[in-house]
C-alpha cells in the first residue's frame, strides 16, 4: 500500500518546500519541525555537525526518536566525537555516523598526505558531500542548523527550501536565529554544546582547517583561514 509521502514527485516536493518557506516564515523553529514530523515521518532527517545539538534537542521535542545523522569525516576533534556520544546517550534521538568510502589512510595514499592543505574543496567532497549524498538517499527532507547570520552566503536562507542538488525538501528551522537566541535557548534547556565553543572557536570543524576566532573577526573566520573557501559544499 502506497501513501500520500511516496506518491508525491520531485515536482510537488519543490512546489511543497516554496509554498511551506512562505507559509512558515514567521514560525517558531519547534512549528517549523513539527510540520516536518507530520509531512515527512521516517523520511525527515537532522543533520548535526555537532557543534552543538540545538536542532536535533528541538527535533526530538517534534518527532522523538528523529533520526539524527552525523558525518564522521575521520579528521574531527576529540570534543566533537564527545559531544555526539554525548547526543545519543542523553537525547531521544536515532544516531546515524555516516563515514566516507575511504578511511584517511586510503585517501592519503591515493591523493597523498594532507589533502585539505592542498586541495580543500576536494577533501570536503570527499569527506562530507560524497558521503551525506548516500546517506540522505532514503529520506526526502532534511534539518540543518544554518541561520542566516553565520555569514553573508546564508543571509537568503529560507526555513523550509527546495535543495536543487539532491532534489530533497531542506529545512532551516533556526534561519532566523541569532547567536542571542541560540545561547538562550542552550541555557533555558540544558542543551549540549561542543566544549570547543568556549574555548576560542566559534565553528567547529575539521581539525586540521579550523582555529579559534580573534576578537572582532566573524564567527567563520576560523574555518579554512587564509583562503577565500568559505563553505565545505554541503550547502551550495
Amino acid at each position: 500500500m502506497t501513501t500520500a509521502q511516496e506518491e508525491r514527485t520531485t515536482e510537488d516536493l519543490k512546489q511543497l518546500a516554496e509554498q511551506a518557506g512562505r507559509d512558515l516564515e514567521d514560525a517558531s523553529a519547534l512549528e517549523i519541525l513539527q510540520w516536518a514530523a507530520k509531512t515527512f515521518g521516517k523520511q525527515f532527517c537532522v543533520t548535526s555537525s555537532m557543534e552543538d545539538a540545538v536542532v536535533a534537542h528541538l527535533a526530538a521535542r517534534a518527532m522523538p526518536g528523529v533520526d539524527v545523522v552525523f558525518l564522521d569525516t575521520g579528521y574531527h576533534f576529540e570534543e566533537t566525537i564527545g559531544t555526539r556520544d554525548a547526543v545519543e546517550a542523553v537525547m531521544d534521538v536515532n544516531l546515524i555516523t555516516l563515514t566516507p568510502v575511504q578511511s584517511v589512510a586510503e585517501q592519503d595514499a591515493q591523493y597523498g598526505p594532507k589533502l585539505h592543505d592542498r586541495d580543500p574543496d576536494l577533501c570536503c567532497k570527499l569527506r562530507k558531500v560524497q558521503p551525506l549524498e548516500q546517506g540522505l538517499k532514503d529520506y526526502r527532507a532534511w534539518a540543518t542548523g544554518l541561520r542566516r547570520d553565520d555569514s553573508p552566503t546564508r543571509a537568503n536562507t529560507p526555513v523550509v527550501g527546495w535543495d536543487e542538488k539532491r532534489q530533497k525538501v531542506k529545512i532551516s528551522p533556526i534561519a532566523r536565529w541569532t547567536q542571542d537566541d541560540v545561547d538562550a535557548y542552550v541555557t533555558e534547556h540544558g542543551v549540549l554544546t561542543n566544549p570547543l565553543l568556549m574555548d576560542g572557536y566559534a565553528s567547529v570543524g575539521c581539525a586540521p582547517c579550523t582555529r579559534r576566532v580573534l576578537e572582532g573577526e566573524d564567527a567563520r573566520a576560523g574555518r579554512w583561514a587564509g583562503r577565500s573557501k568559505t563553505e565545505c559544499g554541503l550547502h551550495g
